[in-house]
């Protein structure tokens, strides 16, 4: 490339502005089965249907249209390179090429492209700025691949980084730390300067170099420092087997087998590619990959997943969310869903269209509840409308009780036209009846009240204005129910997702307490047990910076409080934050303990499963990592809890016979004395957040109790109220709805081994 000269200045920060600012938008309507199979398809099964309709669609998508087609988009652009009819295109269109690579994976070829870019454009500041800027981005992204990805260990990426986590290849994040420092000099006004700032505090912590060698007028202090003290989790994934390097996904943690140990499930969104994964749990402290055998491998796609057990068999089936995020510039966002029916031999078959389940919408959110109280589970789908374009109404299916069900939202007039983001149902004003939340990347949020069967109908009003919601306009992505005080009414969380730039630069501003809006903050909101709730985020502290796709809630420290850890990211390559931890301090506030607990992934974060996996009497967490991207693959992780403390706890595994087989929205009070005062413990039986499913085993927490005074069981559907009394801690019990008593099961204690037969380690390396 020649050199252009100061009259023929490039013009790339138009497109580098288009580029970061990354816009989600779903297009086009939900579409009839009728006319997606063209091929005969009459002499096929509803799964053979399903996975035609699956490779039909991965060769769609597959075009330089689609923001997240990496390689269509690198071909793209090479042949505007070719056509090209000035430098000033050419050079246009290699940074988006470059920029391509990186999606697509080859940090190298990104590296080469953008220093050429970089000696083209000389000292034109212009040009320099965003190319610099990018560069950094590149090497970074280098580092992580030569680093984090090879080789990858317990420490890799946790912030803040230390032991294995340091970088044995140290040139990545050299060349980073060298080109940042370029970018941040010659442009300290520019848009992404925090970015940068915070993107060269991270590569001088890869080195083992943070804070010491920063540079005082850019250092961002306190990164590693103390926060609310915990004994660290370490991530043993790699030593179990079961790290699978996916992009953006969902997780389940829970028993398919019924053999009394959980399994995990996990599933990553691209439909052409990612496969789903299902881990055994052999209960002598391996797990097996029957992704192959049970017949999941086969299903590719699918951003979340869930449990559920839609025809009451005893055995879990498993719910498979696709088409979220997708569309922008044509429908690829039109994706079917999946219901994949576990036939208690250990394989699964896709059952969605002899179900009625077909559509072809935009989601990820949804939610299992018997909301009719007919003793069945019904499915409320959140699907993705966005102004201007076609709209795509939720759904909710209602359960015929003979393997179908029957879309009523229209009649029941909770057929919402909105961009939901996160789904979740709970009884808030403890009325019997499953209520469900909406949140929306539209600003609003939604109530909707569930008034119970009027004729045959369910009548669901809107009270979202008279909750206390109408005035709390922001964008927002994952969300619950759940009783963080214990008070015996639902609150609510939700996380702010409001953001114009690289997440690196609110972390960043929040890390200087520089002055900033409520972007990306977590909000909490206390049921006031009359119908309305009030915004507690600032006085619980829990209103702090955390972009969170997937969350979930447990019990970490089995105190009886409900601690939350959130799964952070969006696509931006540039977004290179921390995964967040908050524990629940006597439900009076929330601390933050993501760096003493090592759970601080600053890779992207999705589906959270919180369970204790190895039966040890305490919760764990398995995070389904990676982006959008090809290119930003991560491998899943799962933190391993070492016990926090010696508190005592309670798990039971509910069984509806009127109810809903696995007893979801069954209410549970758990009544202790604890040091002479008497406690109260409530819980609502679900998978816990909207983005990553709990087992649907209730892992109760319960202190220094020696003695559980009572075990209050309350029915969904039947009404039926069970109390036990003068429980022992520290077992798992099954209670049978109607049946006197409980029986005590097995819970075998697991002692997780590597492939070799060694032990992982209990902590990681100081």
């Amino acid at each position: 490339m020649k050199y252009i000269q100061q009259n023929q200045a490039v013009k790339i920060s138009v497109f580098f502005s288009t580029v970061v600012v990354l816009s989600f938008i779903a297009f086009a309507s939900c579409s009839k089965p009728g006319g997606k199979y063209q091929k005969n398809t009459s002499q096929m099964g509803g799964q053979q249907k399903m996975l035609l309709s699956l490779s039909d669609i991965a060769k769609k998508i597959n075009t330089y249209q689609n923001m997240y087609a990496a390689q269509a988009k690198v071909s793209h652009f090479d042949s505007l390179m070719v056509l090209a009819k000035n430098p000033n295109d050419k050079l246009n269109a290699v940074i988006k090429k470059a920029i391509s690579l990186l999606e697509y994976g080859d940090e190298v070829r990104a590296v080469s492209l953008l220093e050429q870019s970089l000696k083209f454009v000389g000292a034109n500041k212009e040009g320099r700025v965003p190319v610099l800027y990018w560069l950094g981005t590149a090497y970074m992204r280098l580092a992580e691949r030569s680093n984090c990805l090879k080789g990858h260990t317990a420490d890799a990426c946790i912030m803040p980084l230390r032991a294995s986590g340091i970088h044995k290849d140290k040139t990545g994040s050299q060349k980073a730390i060298e080109t940042f420092e370029a970018f941040l000099t010659e442009a300290p006004d520019d848009k992404n300067y925090m970015d940068g700032l915070w993107l060269l505090n991270i590569a001088y912590m890869t080195l083992g170099e943070y804070p010491q060698k920063v540079p005082k007028k850019w250092l961002i202090p306190n990164l590693d420092a103390p926060d609310y003290p915990m004994k660290p989790f370490v991530d043993i994934a790699t030593d179990l087997k079961i790290m699978v390097d996916n992009r953006a996904g969902g997780s389940i943690v829970d028993d398919f087998d019924n053999d009394s140990y959980l399994d995990i499930v996990t599933s990553a969104w691209d439909i052409g590619i990612d496969a789903m994964h299902y881990f055994k749990n052999n209960g002598d402290g391996t797990f097996t990959d029957l992704s192959d055998k049970s017949g999941l491998s086969v299903f590719t796609g699918g951003l979340n997943i869930q449990q559920t057990d839609y025809n009451n068999d005893g055995y879990l089936d498993i719910w498979v969310l696709r088409g979220a995020w997708q569309g922008q510039g044509g429908p690829w966002g039109e994706q079917p869903n999946s219901l994949l029916r576990n036939n208690g031999n250990g394989t699964f078959t896709d059952v969605t269209i002899e179900a009625g389940l077909l559509s072809f919408c935009p989601t990820q959110a949804a939610t299992w509840n018997d909301f009719n109280h007919d003793g069945w589970l019904d499915l409320f789908i959140g699907n993705e409308s966005t102004t201007g374009n076609k709209k795509y109404a939720c759904e909710l299916y209602l359960n015929n009780q003979n393997g179908t069900f029957k879309n009523v939202a229209a009649d029941w007039k909770v057929d919402v036209k909105m961009f939901v983001k996160g789904v979740s149902s709970g009884d808030y004003d403890n009325d019997g009846w499953a209520d469900l939340f909406l949140s929306t990347m539209d600003g609003q949020k939604m109530l909707l009240h569930n008034k119970g069967l009027q004729g045959d109908k369910v009548v669901f009003e809107n009270v979202t204005e008279t909750a206390g919601f109408g005035k709390e306009v922001y964008r927002s992505f994952g969300t619950f129910f759940f009783d963080y005080d214990n008070d015996g009414s639902l609150d609510i969380f939700v996380c702010n997702y409001e953001f114009e730039r690289a997440l690196s630069y609110y972390f960043a501003k929040e890390a200087l307490h520089q002055s900033q809006d409520d972007a990306g903050k977590a909000y909490l909101y206390h049921n006031n047990g009359n119908g309305t709730f009030t915004n507690v985020s600032e006085s619980m502290g829990i209103h702090k910076v955390a972009f969170s796709m997937g969350n979930n809630f447990g019990d970490l420290n089995n105190d009886g409080f409900l601690d939350i850890y959130l799964a952070t990211g969006n696509p931006n390559y540039q977004s290179i934050v921390p995964n967040k931890l908050f524990m629940n301090v006597g439900g009076k506030k929330f601390a933050d303990a993501t760096v003493s607990s090592r759970t601080g992934n600053l890779q992207k974060g999705h589906g959270v499963s919180i369970a204790d996996i190895d039966n040890d009497g305490d919760q764990d967490i398995h995070v389904e990592m990676g982006g959008a991207y090809r290119g930003d693959g991560y491998p899943s992780s799962l933190y391993m809890n070492p016990g926090q403390n010696s508190n005592n706890w309670i798990y039971l595994k509910l069984e509806g016979t009127k109810s809903n087989r696995a007893a979801i929205g069954t209410k549970i009070t758990v009544k202790f004395h604890e040091n002479g005062q008497e406690r109260m413990v409530y819980r609502e039986l679900n998978s816990g957040g909207s983005f990553g499913s709990s087992p649907l085993r209730r892992e109760i927490g319960i202190g220094q109790a020696t003695v559980i005074d009572e075990i209050t069981i309350h029915w969904p559907a039947s009404g039926i109220t069970q109390v036990l009394k003068n429980v022992q801690p520290n077992q798992l019990i099954k209670i049978k709805e109607g049946q006197e008593g409980f029986a005590q099961a097995p819970l075998n204690k697991l002692t997780f081994k590597k492939a070799d037969g060694s032990i992982p380690m209990c902590a990681p390396a100081k």
